[in-house]
Order: structure tokens, then sequence, then C-alpha cells
């Protein structure tokens, strides 16, 4: 009776629309979406995430990455999906996948990787989410919709297409809850061992994240402030985790003759990467104000003149602008108020309260708004001011659903970039890059940090980059990483 059961479940599968086998899992995907729309969601996705996102121009390192990571994917189950590796020039310690190929890691993840086998272990774990399908099961599997509806899903929770803004919050970034994330991890091990790398890697990316959290949470201890904790590789494990060390030693061990590590090999693509922030890459398109003190960034390419009663940004095709206006503040009242008197109307569309270094405000988009009107707007309140701000599409072939979605999402991002001029934004500190120096035997954490401008705690981060937190000195003849 139970063999009779289960060829009548697989024959209402295989019969189920939409229904796909998943060579990763080994079963069929009760999903409504082909590989070819997944690839297509993806292909999107990363479209949107490259104009929105600053990505880490370094040729060299990029290249590697790539090399790496397509030496894995051609040891996965998806072997012929066409896998995209891409760096993001963020200080944040964290990678994620997109459906249909699209891997991205942090540049500051790598600066705390010690090998290619490391290396290798976090893009084998996104490869693992993405072979497994993860965001297509988790977030598609009751839409059947098209690719603009399922794109909404997977990147903002919402119908909004093209609001990359949010795509930071959802699983593909933050995790997909214990169980995926452990089914990635089995399939990075293992396809770690198709490629020759050591799965034991996965351990030692294990401990230097946990390192970073524990940190984190001293450091918010002694500030008195929440700890940020997260990082989205590998977030669900606790160091000795049992479940990790099971899978990883099922992958199989490889003779020592065998193993790729490569520690020298990363230690010279590595040297020179930018640590921390990246004053050259991401603020390149800020627009400082020195007189009303605050400062916006524009997005990247757009021209900014100051006129003599706004600023306007203009898109290099001319098809759209944001506008900065300055007025006094009436009085107390809110912001939502000041935006709809200003302009007279009664309800915005999609409309939300702003709360942004310190500064309080409202944005919405304009009702039935004509040529001669503003799609976007806001306004903020700072100091006794309030400063009006404006995002207009200027091409009438620009405002398909889409299109006119994409330039909203510009808008947005530059709104909520609006803050108080810093003494930072004037004086452009100098970017400081990871080297590596040999160890002697007077070498200690300490002494090094005393001559490292890299804040506060130069000690302890010293000790994060090299694998030492929170204790232990280096050998003589080590290779370490300093920051100059």
């Amino acid at each position: 009776m139970r063999y009779f059961n289960n060829i009548l479940i697989a024959i209402l599968i295989a019969a189920t629309p939409g229904c796909a086998f998943n060579p990763a899992t080994n079963r069929p995907d009760l999903v409504l979406m082909s590989e070819e729309k997944e690839i297509e969601i993806g292909r999107e996705m990363h479209k949107k995430l490259i104009a929105s996102t600053p990505i880490y121009k370094d040729p060299v390192l990029t290249a590697y990455v790539n090399h790496v990571g397509q030496k894995i994917a051609a040891a996965s189950d998806r072997p012929d999906l066409n896998y995209h590796f891409t760096i993001i020039d963020s200080q944040d310690i964290n990678a994620f996948a997109l459906p249909g190929g699209y891997v991205y890691i942090n540049r500051g993840l790598l600066t705390y990787l010690h090998s290619e086998a490391e290396m290798a272990a976090v893009l084998a774990h996104e490869i693992g989410h993405i072979t497994a399908r993860h965001a297509v099961r988790q977030k598609t599997a009751a839409t059947g919709a098209g690719v603009a509806s399922v794109l909404s899903v997977l990147v903002t929770g919402s119908g909004v297409v093209g609001d990359v803004t949010n795509l930071w919050s959802t699983a593909a970034v933050k995790g997909y809850g214990r169980e995926m994330e452990l089914e990635a991890d089995r399939f990075g091990a293992q396809y770690m061992y198709n490629a020759g790398y050591d799965p034991q890697a996965m351990i030692n990316v294990i401990g230097l994240l946990k390192d970073q959290e524990t940190f984190a949470r001293r450091r918010a201890r002694l500030e008195g402030k929440k700890p940020q904790t997260y990082h989205g590789v590998f977030s669900t494990h606790p160091r000795n985790d049992i479940r990790l060390q099971e899978v990883v030693e099922a992958a199989g061990q490889l003779p020592e003759d065998r193993k790729i590590i490569k520690a020298d090999y990363y230690r010279e693509k590595t040297d020179g990467l930018v640590y921390g922030h990246n004053v050259q890459q991401s603020d390149k398109n800020r627009y400082n104000h020195k007189r009303l003190g605050f400062s916006l960034l524009f997005p990247k390419g757009w021209k900014v003149e100051n006129q003599r009663s706004a600023i306007v940004g203009t898109a290099p095709d001319n098809k759209a602008t944001i506008t900065i206006r300055v007025a006094q503040r009436q009085n107390n009242q809110p912001a939502d108020m000041a935006l709809r008197e200003t302009y007279d109307v009664r309800d915005l569309e999609q409309d939300e309260k702003l709360h942004q270094y310190q500064l309080v405000g409202h944005t919405g988009r304009l009702p039935d708004a004509d040529s001669d009107s503003p799609d976007r707007v806001a306004v903020i309140y700072y100091g006794s001011r309030q400063y009006i701000l404006e995002g207009k599409i200027n091409d009438a072939s620009a405002r398909d659903a889409e299109t006119f979605n994409e330039y909203d999402n510009l808008f947005l991002t530059s709104i909520r970039s609006f803050r108080p001029l810093r003494k930072s934004d004037l004086i452009q500190p100098d970017i400081k890059r990871v080297r590596y120096v040999k160890a002697n035997e007077k070498t200690t954490f300490s002494s090094l940090a005393r001559h490292m401008e890299i804040g506060e705690y130069a000690e302890e981060q010293l000790r994060l980059l090299n694998g030492y937190y929170p204790r232990g000195e280096p050998k003589p003849g080590e290779w370490i990483k300093i920051v100059q």
C-alpha cells in the first residue's frame, strides 16, 4: 500500500504545473517557476542592484573572485547556469546570492579571510543557495505571476517593483533560516570537496564571524548601544556547531597533498585591499553645502548645479532631475502636513515618515502628477529650516511602470541620504588599505596598534584581521595584516 501511495504521489507531483526537478536536492520543486524564469528574475534584480549599490572596482581582485567562484560552480549540481560574481564596495561583513546564478561578497568580508579556501567556503555556501533554489522555494511557491510581480515579492515583499532599497532586508541577504542555511552548507561543502578545496575551511569562517560578533557585543556594551552582530552568511550557526561539522565531514576528506588552501596566493591578491570606509568610491557623488550645513548623495553620474533658488541634480540623459529647495520651518507643524500644504494635496501615494540621521521628515508620490509637477516629493526638517526635495521624470518615454519605479528608487535613495554635514565631508581622509608584513620577535598587536589610525579599538581590529581575537601574539616570521 505504501508503495502504491508513493507512486500516486510521484504522479501527482509530476502533473503539477510549474513543478521542476531540483538536481541539488534530488527531489521535485513544488514552485510555479521555471529555471528560465528564475534566471530572468535574477538578471533583473542584478541590474537594479548594480544601479543602486557601489561596486568595488579592482579588476585583478574581481577576476580572482570570479575564477574561484566559477571553479566551484562547475563542481556544483547546476554547472550549466551562467554564474556571475560581484564584489560589493562595503565594509560590512556579508555575502549573499540572488536567483539564477548571481553571487555577491562584500569587500569587508574579504579583508578578514585568510586563504583562498576560506573565500571558496563563502562562495560555495552562496552557490548552495542557488542550486537548492532557496529564494524561489521560500518566496514564490504561491505566486504564479510574471517576472515583475515575482521580482516585487523577492525584493520588497510588496507590490512595488524595483524598490531595491528594501532588498537588504530580504532572506536573500539576511539568511533563509536554520534548515535552508544548513542545506546550503551541505551542498557548499560537497562542491568545495569536488573542486579540491578543504571543506574544513567552512569551520574556519564560522570562527572568524563569531569573533566579530563577540567583539560587536563587547563594544556595544561599553558604548551603551545595541549590538549589530548580524552576518547573513553562516548567520544561524553557533561557534561549535555539531550539525555543521557533520555536513563538512560528510563531504569527504581530501589527502593532504591535494587540499587547496592557497593562503600565500590569497595574500598576494588581497594586498592593498581598501579597509573601512572607501571615500573614493562611495562618496564621489555626494554634494556638500557648506553654508547650509547639509549633505546629500546624488545618483551616480548626475550633474549637480547650485542655481539661484535651488540645487538641481540632472541625469546624464536629462530624463530626470532631483531638486532641493529651502524654506523656513513653520513652528511645530508636522512634516506630513507641511508636505501636503506645500503641494496643496490631501493625499499622497506611498507616503511614509522619514527618520534619518536624527532628522525627521515625510515623503510620498504626488497623485496624478502632470508634466509640470514633480513625481516624488519630500520635506525634511533640519534646524529652523525645512528642505523640500523633488524627484521628477522629464521624459514621457520613461514613464512606463517599470522605468518609473526605477527612477523613484533613485529619488528615494537620494532623499534618504540627506543628513547634516560632517567635518569628514570637507576633509577627505586618506584611504586605508590592508598590507601584509612579517612579524619579528618584538611584534605585538598593541605596539602595532599605536602606529595605526584606525579608531579607538585598533588593537581589537588588528586581532580580528589576523585571527588572534581576543588574545595571542604573532609568531616570528609569520605574515600578518596591518592597515596603512
